[in-house]
């Protein structure tokens, strides 16, 4: 690594207000610069791409401050003196699938969450797409796992019971005389990278397969293995099948600061009690750069980046079956995003984006007006009938890169007793149960050093999820109202859920007795009226299972008041 080199380029461009130096085997940076896209700038100019040395951002920007996490107002001692063997920080995707794993062996696994429930940050709000890793060549961490996790999709869903569809993906072009150099790229992806599905097929054929389609593609790259899940149902099966193996769970619970001693970690203080864990797994997304501050083990840093979807009612999902996206070569290499596209969600829904904007905000979620346009004008292209109409909600996800664009997975570099799983952006929902398994090897490798780690032989990798009528024939439904009558009182009509599904919801191993809880985990308020007609009795379900009122019953935390009180 030739320091003096990007050191120049540094200087080149912003002259003597920043400075890089290495330390401790990473790229740090200082100095002050006027806007956040200037720090972008010049933490990118001097990073590499999949690099082991990563760039540690100490640049200060009185325009973007920073701004505290958020932490939960619960203050209490349950989890006081907890010693288990396994810590695991986050309770996103990587965080639940890790627990997952671990606990087919003896050991105390605590995974803590600083949110009301699992999947609240990118892992919940992304658009779900189990990735082919046709834009990842040889060389990084996500295209080592990207194909080893697409490949086990299907069985993890199976034994999650969670649904997933290998829709298809495809790329579409409009200028024919393209065909030669994307033809060789494929070639390329396909012999060399080990994307053993890619072909390019017609535009006569695209248009076979999805008439909706562009009729100006040209042609078009093909990639059958691309799938669809939903991402916090997978979070939270993956976390339901940790308890049930005897892993714990613990929502509102932020990791506040740590003890560290002879370089390792000896506890960690959190807002329910200070807890003492053999091993800690730093898997908390955009904070993840926090965590490894708190543990002394920090070698690189998180740039957010936000990332806006919309979602159109089930009659646009009849227009188009895969996910499709249209590629324009002028910008390429000038945005970090996949470029967005159209997905078929597992639901029946069109998907739409998302869109990739750099931010300074790690948890501002706030949708702006302009990605949805941006999105939209894009994908019209795609297919020229979509429609803004047709839109039932949007959400804004922010990810968690690092400078390098690739992840950190990793045993701590000064602190021995701390894996990290970091840096985990898009295909991290695909990557994310192959990840799990190196991480499972590594933590009971080093557990292995201070005692032996014995097999669980009671790990049982089935999870069954709640029934979903939706899904079911009139013998079927009919089978189940006999035995349970709740199943037969529908509470939620646009997307046929009843009262038992709640029920279910509420009596799952992660209980999250909110209303967006309940909507994560069996759907009511999904729908066209986005629960402006079930919510109430939602509502007033939940109240009743809780034995309390149903001014009590929160959003989606206890800070989320729905009711203030009586008016009749």
């Amino acid at each position: 690594m030739d320091i003096e080199k990007r050191r120049k380029k540094l200087a080149a461009r912003f002259g003597p207000r920043v400075e890089a130096s290495l330390e401790d085997g990473a790229i740090v940076l200082r100095g002050q610069l006027d806007t956040w896209d200037d720090v972008i700038e010049a933490c990118q100019t001097v990073a590499e791409k999949n690099a082991d040395v990563h760039v540690v951002n100490d640049i200060v920007c009185p325009a973007a401050p920073a701004v505290p996490m958020r932490t939960p107002a619960l203050s209490d001692r349950a989890l006081e003196g907890l010693k288990p063997d396994v810590l695991v920080i986050g309770g996103g995707i990587s965080g639940a699938s890790i627990a997952r794993e671990l606990t087919k062996w003896k050991l105390d696994v605590l995974l803590i969450e600083k949110e009301a429930d699992l999947a609240l940050g990118a892992s919940g709000r992304n658009d779900g797409e189990v990735h082919p890793g046709i834009d990842l060549g040889k060389g990084s961490l996500k295209h080592k796992y990207v194909r080893q996790g697409n490949r086990m999709y299907a069985d993890v869903c199976r034994e999650l019971d969670v649904p997933f569809e290998r829709v298809g993906q495809y790329v579409g072009f409009t200028k024919g005389y393209l065909r030669p150099l994307i033809g060789a790229y494929c070639f390329l992806r396909k012999h060399r990278d080990g994307i053993e599905d890619t072909e390019i097929i017609s535009g006569k054929e695209l248009s076979r397969r999805e008439p909706n389609l562009n009729h100006d593609f040209k042609f078009a790259i093909s990639n059958p293995s691309t799938g669809c899940v939903c991402p916090y149902g997978l979070t939270i099966a993956y976390a339901e099948n940790a308890v049930k193996n005897g892993a714990r769970v613990a929502l509102n619970t932020a990791a506040l600061g740590m003890e560290v001693k002879d370089g390792g970690i000896v506890s960690v203080k959190t807002n329910r009690g200070t807890v003492y864990p053999r091993l800690v797994i730093n898997a908390a997304g955009v904070f993840a750069e926090e965590i490894a501050k708190m543990a002394g083990d920090r070698f690189y840093s998180i740039h957010p980046r936000r990332g806006t979807n919309s979602i159109l009612d089930k009659k646009a999902g009849a227009y188009m079956h895969s996910v499709a996206s249209v590629k324009d070569l002028s910008v390429h290499g000038k945005t970090h995003s996949k470029g967005g596209g159209i997905l078929h969600t597992v639901h029946g829904n069109l998907l739409v984006g998302p869109d990739a904007v750099e931010t300074c905000e790690k948890e501002n979620v706030a949708t702006d007006p302009e990605s949805i346009k941006t999105v939209f004008d894009k994908q019209e292209l795609t297919m020229p009938g979509l429609s803004k109409g047709d839109i039932i909600t949007y959400f804004t996800g922010v990810r968690a890169p690092t400078f390098e664009e690739d992840y950190v997975i990793e045993k701590g570099r000064r602190t021995k007793n701390l894996i990290h799983c970091a840096g985990i952006q898009s295909p991290g929902l695909t990557t994310a149960p192959a990840v799990a398994l190196d991480i499972e090897k590594m933590a009971v490798e080093m557990l292995s050093k201070e005692k032996p780690v014995e097999k669980n032989g009671a790990f049982d990798p089935i999870r069954k999820g709640p029934p979903v009528l939706s899904n079911m024939s009139d013998e079927e439904r009919d089978a189940l109202i006999r035995e349970n009558p709740d199943y037969g009182v529908i509470v939620c009509r646009c997307e046929e859920v009843s009262k038992g599904e709640i029920l279910d919801a509420l009596r799952s191993p992660v209980c999250v007795p909110t209303l967006d809880g309940v909507k994560k985990r069996v759907r009511p308020g999904m729908g066209r009226c986005q629960g402006g007609f079930c919510s109430p009795l939602v509502i007033r379900i939940i109240a009743d299972f809780l034995g309390t009122e149903p001014e009590d019953v929160k959003k989606s935390s206890d800070a989320a008041v729905i009711a203030f009180g009586k008016t009749k």
